[in-house]
């Protein structure tokens, strides 16, 4: 029956490189499982109905709506211009910025794809009006999006957690030192690259003209700061659970974006219910069509019998961890995260808690995996969105995207991977480990 699931898995993988629409792709899995496999399929597709009711997946739709607000508030460029004022006028500061605003809004949305579209419209002209490549600057602010699905609240640790059982709060602590961690990366690498480029920079304030300035862009700031505090300080203060956090993340941007900042309209909040209605919709057909293929292969034991399989080959834990992240990053270069999750977390969560990896640690490996998978070709989701929003060809993006994610990201994930206290020294801390 493994054969036959990798077959069903690889058949999956080529039909959505090569752009067959998503229930099409998931359609020819589930029949190669069913006619090849000779699996049940009505039973698995009850099953995955069923598991769309679990409250926990409330949280997704209402973190993509908080987002999708915030871009359209005004949140968001209140955000950018409290940071700039600190670090506008040092070299690369601007690209600083970039990469600090899209952790921050990854921190609100939950979201990779938030950041470049809140972002980018913002920043990426004003980086080139400065001296920066347009391509460089667009693939900076892509390739920091997808802090968005490190930064907790993550919807990708909802999902992780859902699926394995694992606590949420642990798998959002878990992928919170990677995040931070890439995200220092990227602000050296850009402090390196500003030298390469003409830069047009502020004039260096006094100290109080920079006090001043602070002072009156931090009280402009405030209703915006609020945001990722409320989020953040309810759900680590056990006050309220990811879904609970998600609604008054809406809740509270609506007004904030209506009569603080007044860059909500009628109009534009019906367009951003819109167009977070269309994310869900297809996130949800993601979910449920990953469920009943992921189902299929528990009840087909196959688990277990890849994990047989791969043991009888290594049972060197640094060789089996290489293998993994290898598998992950191919996965996440082929399909998106949420998908690479739901179908891949349950088939090797048995053979890493067989080499020692706490599921926790696990979330974090496949957190940092399938995010950088966002920005890799070729399916690279958030990289062709930045792409389009910075207005420039895919094939100038590659370049200096490819650069970030070989000095910024891959030392992440390889730390993360073979040291354990970068994920799980915070869970500890709250008591999850």
């Amino acid at each position: 029956m493994v054969e036959v699931a990798l077959f069903a898995v690889g058949a999956l993988v080529l039909l959505l490189t090569i752009g067959v629409p998503l229930p099409f792709c998931f359609g020819g899995a589930l029949m190669i499982m069913t006619y090849v496999g000779d699996v049940s399929m009505k039973g698995n597709m009850m099953w995955g109905a069923g598991q769309l009711t679990n409250p926990i997946l409330l949280a997704i739709p209402l973190f993509v709506l908080a987002g999708t607000i915030m871009s359209q508030s005004g949140i968001a460029a209140s955000l950018l211009r409290f940071v700039n004022v600190f670090v506008g006028h040092i070299r690369g500061g601007l690209g600083i910025v970039a990469s600090v605003s899209c952790a921050i809004i990854g921190a609100i949305s939950g979201s990779g794809l938030t950041g470049v579209a809140a972002i980018g419209p913002l920043l990426i002209p004003e980086m080139e009006k400065r001296g920066y490549p347009r391509a460089y600057a667009t693939a900076l602010i892509a390739n920091s999006s997808i802090l968005g699905l490190l930064i907790p609240p993550s919807v990708t640790m909802i999902v992780y957690g859902w699926v394995t059982d694992t606590s949420i709060l642990a798998c959002f602590l878990a992928t919170l030192g990677p995040g931070l961690l890439v995200t220092f990366n990227f602000a050296i690498i850009n402090l390196i690259m500003a030298r390469k480029f003409p830069l047009v920079l502020d004039d260096k304030p006094s100290m109080s003209e920079m006090i001043k300035e602070a002072s009156s862009r931090t009280v402009h700031a405030i209703p915006a700061l609020f945001m990722p505090i409320i989020i953040l300080g309810g759900i680590y203060g056990g006050i309220m659970t990811p879904t609970e956090a998600a609604a008054v993340a809406v809740i509270y941007a609506i007004p904030v974006g209506f009569m603080i900042y007044k860059g909500l309209s009628w109009k534009s909040l019906l367009a951003s219910g819109k167009e977070s209605a269309t994310a869900v919709g297809s996130i949800m057909f993601m979910i449920l069509f990953s469920l009943i293929l992921s189902q299929m292969f528990v009840v087909e034991n196959v688990p277990q019998e890849l994990v047989n399989a791969i043991f009888g080959i290594t049972e060197n834990k640094v060789l089996l961890l290489i293998f993994i992240n290898v598998l992950l990053f191919l996965v996440g270069m082929v399909v998106n995260d949420i998908t690479a999750i739901i179908l891949i977390a349950p088939l090797l969560l048995p053979l890493m808690t067989a080499i020692g990896i706490s599921p926790i640690q696990f979330a974090a490996i496949m957190g940092v995996n399938t995010a950088m998978g966002g920005v890799t070709p070729p399916y690279a989701s958030i990289l062709y969105l930045g792409a389009r929003i910075g207005n420039v060809k895919f094939s100038e993006v590659v370049g200096p995207a490819m650069m970030l994610i070989v000095f910024g990201y891959l030392p992440v994930v390889v730390l993360t991977s073979f040291w354990s206290e970068l994920s799980l020294f915070l869970p500890t801390v709250f008591g999850y480990q």
